[in-house]
């Protein structure tokens, strides 16, 4: 949904047309009755993934994969 007012509305009632683009409203400002900007809500760039952060810090155990002993796996069983 989008919402036009003029250069003039746009100085004059900005809070209350800021507050609209934050609910999720578009507002176009026009000059004599031609869009000249688009107002949307704004959406932070999402954070970029740091691949490889922990690489040598952690250590998995050759064993890893490896079945769980009986008395671990009876604890899992149910009664």
């Amino acid at each position: 949904m989008s919402t036009v007012v003029n250069v003039h509305e746009a100085k004059t009632h900005l809070s209350r047309i800021l507050e609209e683009v934050e609910a999720g409203t578009e507002v176009v400002i026009a000059r004599a009755g031609k869009p000249v900007a688009r107002l949307v809500p704004f959406e932070p760039a999402p954070r970029r993934k740091r691949l490889g952060l922990l690489k040598g810090r952690i250590r998995v155990p050759a064993d890893f994969n490896a079945p769980l002993p009986p008395d671990v796996l009876s604890d899992f069983e149910h009664s």
